[in-house]
């Protein structure tokens, strides 16, 4: 299965295994909550999903890469002890608590959550002396004489043989106690994530032109040559880095994160090319009503590469303003949900407002400590935070202690918020119409006008937006598109039954 599904599948079993009973019991017993074990190719993110997992469901997370461990740190160091058996003493060998153990209690004491993840990565590559302790924690849930304590959950992740010669095969009596999900890489599933993660748009459209390298491993006798999801992810930061400061990623710096030189070369090529079309077509104009018809002639006919290019970077322009909407909607909407809380708070007009901001910033506090938001998360918070700050710095300097005018001021502020999100919002809607204004008089209702639509339909801040922003355009061509693809099926359906 795909990563998505992977996740969904993983949260669905934690949800499965956490559920409890009248009693307060977990209705599936701890014995019969089989581990998890993801296992894929590397750079698939078989990790990340994992955290992500853990801020979703609001429980704790421990992460292990086993491979960085020896038997002792895993199981515990020997002591000697003296017990008594039947009227004798006798010196009998025990061990100190688990690294990997104690992390968990911590990890409760850090952050009060009493049921989380215990996640071991590599699992399949470990020594050959910590191997049959592996063994004992898959099947058993102990690390020594250390039980996982109850409420902790073992999700676990390694990759095929094929790309590991460290990899241990599981017998059948470990396997038969797992649960065993097997990822594979899924260029249109990272997509989704790519336009949620702002991956660099030359990036997306190079791997829409050439999919083949968006995971590709081989062993050469040159020794292995590969391009993962991770990898063009890595990158995409950094050339987002690099060009605010100037720079631009050659051959050499790209071939640092796709350790596939004839990959790296090609997306090297790909990338100065990009750059060119950016310039040349000036995108931004386009989106601001400016049609040029040389432009639209010079796209018409140029080879496809350089088209799909193009849209990509009107898509991604697009994308962004309406990501921009999507963030200011809900940040206002948290925004709201504080303000009216307002008339609930005692004292003046300002101490209300100080009592909003202190209480804001303790939840982000909290859910920061137990490691419950992700960066863009705690982006969105700071963001709500700044604006309370704003809020109140403006009562405190027109000295409005009255509570009643206080509130007045409070509403006339947030309405200027709510204005300049509608501007925001008209302006993305004028956008997307000059959008289609290009595509037409540059593609007609050719296929880049079923790129583009289908493009559209894949981005969910762009569906987000068009569930309330009426563009009969983009029903239209939608409406094409699924006549054409049913088309399409109802074709392929006659074709079988003549067959």
């Amino acid at each position: 299965m795909n990563i998505k599904r992977a996740k969904e599948e993983i949260k669905n079993t934690i949800q499965a295994y956490l559920m409890k009973d009248e009693f307060g019991r977990y209705v599936i017993p701890s014995i019969r909550q089989r581990p998890v074990l993801l296992i894929g190719a590397p750079g698939i993110g078989k990790t990340q999903i994992m955290e992500q997992i853990a801020r979703e469901c609001g429980i704790g997370l421990v992460s292990y890469t086993i491979t960085h461990h020896t038997r002792q740190s895993a199981v515990g160091l020997p002591f000697i002890s003296r017990k008594e058996y039947g009227g004798r003493e006798y010196s009998v060998t025990e061990y100190t608590m688990s690294e990997i153990v104690a992390s968990i209690y911590n990890k409760i004491e850090e952050t009060g959550l009493k049921e989380g993840i215990l996640f071991i990565d590599e699992i399949n590559c470990v020594s050959e002396t910590l191997a049959p302790t592996m063994l004992q924690f898959l099947q058993c849930k102990t690390f020594g004489n250390h039980r996982i304590p109850e409420g902790w959950l073992i999700a676990a992740a390694g990759n095929p043989p094929e790309y590991n010669k460290s990899v241990r095969e599981f017998d059948i009596v470990t396997l038969d106690r797992l649960k065993l999900i097997r990822v594979e890489p899924e260029l249109s599933v990272w997509k989704e994530y790519a336009a949620e993660e702002s991956i660099h748009p030359a990036i997306i459209s190079y791997l829409d032109v050439k999919p083949q390298n968006f995971c590709r491993i081989e062993t050469t006798v040159d020794g292995k040559l590969f391009a993962t999801p991770r990898g063009w992810e890595d990158l995409s930061r950094f050339i987002e880095v690099y060009e605010k400061m100037g720079l631009t990623a050659d051959r050499d710096v790209i071939v640092q994160y796709i350790q596939f030189p004839a990959i790296a070369k090609d997306f090297a090529n790909y990338l100065e090319l990009y750059y060119k079309y950016e310039n040349d077509y000036q995108v931004d104009a386009i989106l601001q009503g400016e049609i040029r018809e040389e432009l639209c002639e010079k796209v018409s006919g140029a080879p496809f590469d350089e088209k799909l290019s193009v849209i990509s970077l009107l898509l991604t322009r697009l994308g962004n303003v309406f990501r921009e909407v999507s963030v200011q909607a809900d940040r206002l909407e948290l925004l709201m949900g504080q303000l009216k809380t307002y008339s609930d708070r005692e004292g003046n007009g300002i101490e209300r407002m100080e009592s909003i901001l202190q209480q804001f910033s303790g939840i982000r506090e909290e859910k920061k400590k137990a490691e419950l938001l992700s960066r863009r998360e705690d982006e969105h918070l700071l963001s709500v935070l700044a604006m309370l700050e704003s809020c109140e710095k403006e009562l405190r300097s027109a000295d409005m202690t009255e509570p009643d005018q206080a509130w007045e001021a409070v509403k006339r502020w947030f309405s200027g918020k709510r204005d300049a999100y509608e501007a925001m919002w008209d302006q993305a809607g004028a956008m997307l119409e000059h959008g289609f204004d290009f595509m037409e008089a540059a593609f007609g209702d050719g296929q880049e006008m079923v790129i583009f639509v289908t493009n559209l339909n894949t981005n969910r801040f762009c569906v987000r937006f068009l569930q309330e922003y009426e563009c009969s355009r983009y029903y239209q061509y939608n409406k094409k598109l699924l006549f054409e693809d049913r088309e399409g099926e109802l074709k392929k359906r006659i074709s079988a039954v003549l067959d």
